[in-house]
């Protein structure tokens, strides 16, 4: 009992509550490919039955051959081969069954955990760092799409395997087969002392494995800072840390690994020749044949084999178990409240509330005190103060990202009806963000991303109220033409005057710009700021700017620092 108390205790407090969740998030995909893995697994079992008859087939052979039973030598050479061809064929549609059930789990998953993704609440979401999600979404999905195809059909065929080749063995010596089990307790005992050794390697090196990726997309997506201050010695100094610290990891639990699979190979060594030996003594007592010596030799490998097989399939369970719970992790975090599409029937104006909001994020650190922001329609409304000050966190807030801690925020339509601020509400808003915020395809895809059956005229019209048509009409391939990920091929304003195009031609009341003309000119930033307000497609606009000049174009203006938010005029 003391025994058992202290294995238990190796592992972690509610695991068994968590293998439980694992299990049920888990089965829900199985249940949806039952019968494809029903198939595989019989397929599976039914080679491992062939490769066992083809052992007994081949004791039956080399007695006829040794003239032990002379007249049975051509059935069981046909036997043979005959179980050694269906071998051959089951292992390929196998393979091709197993294929294309990876896949298709591989690819349900994937696309599940990526929506779930992108509806979880933005502010939980926060805590993730994009390569870790990148990470998960590829890596963990992997290696439970893989585990879900090949863990279960490998258990099953190795247990029939294992206590087939027993069953042989102990048909024909029953003291074969107690030898052949000699190392099966040792095994037992090893696993079991392993698997939370184990867990903690796989963390470790799953986190590790994240922040590589994080490392590398923050270096692609910064490439030209890094070029232009010339820091790339610096940051391929970094990326030789963070390998370090990657190998380092890697080769800890490689050294594990490798003493324990030593240990194992010891112990199926012994129990191998102790094997040998007896078969050999009982081929010289005369009381076996040279079949029953081949076959002997043939399952106590299998049999030692079968076994090392479901040893191991314990860090596939274990990295199946990591990769679980790093998946459920994400996909448990609390969902957005989502749009309703009748929520806004028959409004077709709204004014902005903020009143006496307080906003805090999860850091602790405050960025709004008491904000007090009110926009009506027709409305070009400024929002200016130094970085950092609380200016995207009040358009995370209209948008419905983030929600007050205090006061209220309030979309009011033109019948007086009040909408709480959230994602519901967030389809009476067009948003251009800070940055890049363009995606890789033409220019065309770009905008009908956010209006699939826009017109090329309705396109065009965008593009004039932005001040972009003349220098798009004057690219070889006009609005097919190609932008890379890193918004390759267009200067700065070009990108940012087609960013405001496009959310122009979502068609909603309210638009926010958060510094969405900072590389413009200032005549051109008048020029498209007095277009939007007269083109009857937007009714309200709040500019987030740094230059105090743009409050001239503006109704009212609100300066924002500390926290604090002040009217100006």
């Amino acid at each position: 009992m003391g025994l058992i108390q202290e294995l238990k205790n190796k592992f972690p407090q509610g695991w068994k509550q968590n293998l439980r969740g694992e299990v049920r998030w888990l089965s829900g995909y199985a249940r949806r490919f039952r019968v494809t893995i029903a198939v595989h697994i019989l397929l599976g079992v039914a080679g491992i039955v062939l490769g066992l008859a083809s052992s007994v087939a081949s004791k039956y052979l080399i007695d006829a051959v040794t003239g032990y039973n002379t007249g049975a030598i051509g059935l069981a050479a046909v036997c043979m081969i005959g179980m050694m061809a269906g071998r051959i064929l089951l292992k390929a549609v196998t393979s091709r069954i197993s294929a294309q059930l990876d896949i298709r789990l591989h690819n349900e998953i994937q696309a599940n955990v990526y929506r779930q993704i992108l509806l979880a609440d933005w502010q939980s979401l926060e805590q993730f760092p994009s390569g870790d999600l990148l990470n998960r979404l590829n890596s963990d999905v992997n290696t439970i799409a893989g585990s879900l195809v090949g863990f279960l059909p490998s258990l099953l065929s190795g247990l029939v395997q294992f206590f087939g080749a027993f069953a042989i063995i102990i048909y024909y010596d029953p003291a074969m087969a107690l030898i052949a089990l000699l190392g099966v307790p040792v095994s037992v005992v090893c696993s079991r002392l392993m698997v939370r050794k184990m867990h903690s390697y796989n963390r470790q090196l799953k986190q590790v494995s994240s922040e590589v990726m994080s490392f590398h997309q923050d270096s692609f997506q910064n490439l030209t800072s890094i070029k232009a201050f010339g820091i790339t010695d610096m940051f391929c100094g970094r990326m030789d840390d963070i390998q370090e610290k990657y190998r380092d990891t890697y080769l800890s639990y490689n050294r594990f690994s490798v003493y324990a699979s030593a240990f194992l190979s010891v112990v199926g060594m012994v129990v191998s020749i102790s094997c040998f030996g007896w078969g050999v003594y009982r081929l010289w007592e005369g009381a076996i044949t040279y079949g029953t010596m081949t076959l002997f030799l043939q399952l106590s490998s299998t049999l030692s084999g079968s076994f090392s097989s479901l040893v191991g399939l314990v860090p596939s369970l274990i990295s199946l178990s990591t990769s679980t719970q790093r998946i459920m992790a994400v996909t448990e975090l609390p969902g957005e409240e989502q749009a309703v599409d009748t929520a806004f029937a028959g409004e077709t104006e709204f004014s902005l509330r903020l009143n006496a909001v307080s906003f805090s994020y999860q850091d602790g650190n405050s960025v709004l005190e008491n904000a007090t922001v009110a926009a009506e329609p027709g409305d070009l409304v400024a929002l200016t103060g130094p970085s950092g000050e609380g200016k995207t966190t009040l358009l995370r807030i209209l948008l419905g990202l983030v929600a007050p801690e205090q006061g209220q925020a309030l979309l009011i339509g033109g019948s007086g009806r009040e909408y709480r601020l959230s994602a519901a509400t967030r389809g009476a808003f067009s948003y251009v963000p800070q940055g890049g915020s363009l995606f890789s395809g033409s220019i065309r895809e770009n905008m009908r991303m956010i209006a699939p059956e826009a017109t090329d005229e309705q396109i065009w019209e965008v593009l004039r109220i932005a001040c972009a048509e003349d220098f798009v009409r004057a690219l070889p391939d006009g609005l097919d033409h190609p932008i890379g990920d890193r918004e390759t091929g267009l200067s700065a304003g070009q990108s940012q005057r087609i960013a405001v195009a496009r959310a122009l031609l979502r068609g909603a009341p309210i638009l926010l710009l958060d510094e969405a003309t900072s590389a413009l000119d200032e005549q051109t930033e008048s020029i498209m700021l007095h277009r939007l307000m007269s083109s009857g497609r937007v009714r309200t606009c709040l500019l987030v700017t740094h230059r105090p000049g743009a409050l001239k174009y503006c109704a009212r203006g609100y300066h924002i620092h500390n926290g604090v938010v002040q009217e100006v005029r």
